[in-house]
């Protein structure tokens, strides 16, 4: 297996550069555009109604809106499996806030879209609604759940890697991870897809995905660390034992993010925005894992140890001038 000759830690600037930029975007779309919130999380009431043919959503978006005075989103849904397995096309409408929309406006929308579309057959399946209190709380405890991950994986890390630092390879590893899910995150508002329960699950696999890249990176230095000695540069180190693992890490990540295009072009194909709003951020988190288990945990390690040793070297030098003799 081919072994790469990269040296990370020396344009170390170049990756975090790449990344800043790719970040600043994310946050220039974000104040412009703003982030979606599923109703799941900003709460509301979301109405499923079940049709036949062909529809367009711009036209759907203005029937319901006059019917409910307010703005929605409308999502259309081609050969959704129905209860008894039979495919179908669904048409979602969700409103976000406290309002509850009643079962009279419902079959208010209902006439109103079947006006629109006399030839479709159009009946409604289920509703839903979600207070928005619920929706804020949930939102709060996921991030709860989020940061007391980090302090468990950051514990867990300075516990397995303590012979070569453990708390900056868990801290570090937890930088890396927060540039993922900001990738992600960004991915979503870059492309104006819902945060909603495929926004929870993309993070978490890549989290754990990205998280394992890491590790192997970890376990490497540190065996080569035993091998190279103590007065190996730390930047030689994480050279050399990124550059061993990246044609494992490149593999891997080409692999996965095949197997997820597939998914997503299947999805783009039958008209499944729940498969595609899901299998596209996750290709960006594969990519992101990748880069920065490799490009950003790695330098920043060594940056971090070659830092803490600087004082450490400066000390010997000063207790070995106060023991030289007078002349």
């Amino acid at each position: 297996m081919k072994q790469f000759k990269i040296h990370f830690c020396e344009n170390k600037k170049i990756y975090f550069a790449i990344s800043l930029c790719l970040l600043a975007v994310g946050v220039i779309f974000n104040i412009v555009f703003g982030t979606q919130l599923d109703i799941e999380f900003r709460g509301g009431t979301e109405i499923n109604y079940s049709y036949t043919g062909t529809m367009d959503q711009a036209t759907v978006e203005q029937a319901v809106e006059d019917v409910i005075g307010s703005n929605v989103s409308v999502r259309l849904n081609s050969n959704v499996q129905s209860g008894n397995g039979e495919p179908h096309n669904q048409i979602s409408i969700s409103v976000a806030g406290s309002q509850n929309i009643s079962v009279d406006t419902q079959q208010q929308v209902l006439e109103s879209l079947q006006k629109q579309y006399p030839d479709d057959t159009i009946s409604i399946e289920d509703s839903s609604s979600i207070d928005a209190s619920m929706g804020t709380d949930f939102f709060r405890k996921c991030i709860v759940a989020v940061i007391i991950t980090a302090v468990l994986l950051i514990g867990y890390i300075a516990l397995r890697f303590r012979k070569i630092g453990g708390m900056p390879a868990g801290v570090t590893a937890i930088i890396a991870l927060l540039h993922d899910v900001l990738m992600v995150y960004f991915t979503f508002v870059i492309f104006q897809l819902p945060v909603d329960q495929n926004f929870i699950a993309v993070v978490l696999t890549i989290l754990g995905y990205s998280l394992n890249d890491t590790i192997i990176v970890y376990d490497r230095i540190r065996e080569n660390r035993e091998l190279m000695g103590k007065r190996a540069k730390s930047s030689e180190v994480v050279n050399l034992s990124i550059n061993q693992t990246l044609t494992r890490s490149i593999f891997t990540a080409l692999c996965t993010f095949a197997a997820i295009a597939c998914v997503f072009i299947v999805g783009t194909i039958f008209n499944l925005s729940s498969v595609t709003t899901f299998a596209l951020p996750m290709m960006v988190g594969i990519v992101t894992g990748c880069y920065s288990s490799n490009c950003i945990a790695g330098p920043l390690y060594a940056m971090w140890i070659d830092r803490k040793a600087q004082p450490e070297k400066g000390g010997k030098k000063e207790a070995s001038k106060k023991e030289l003799p007078a002349q």
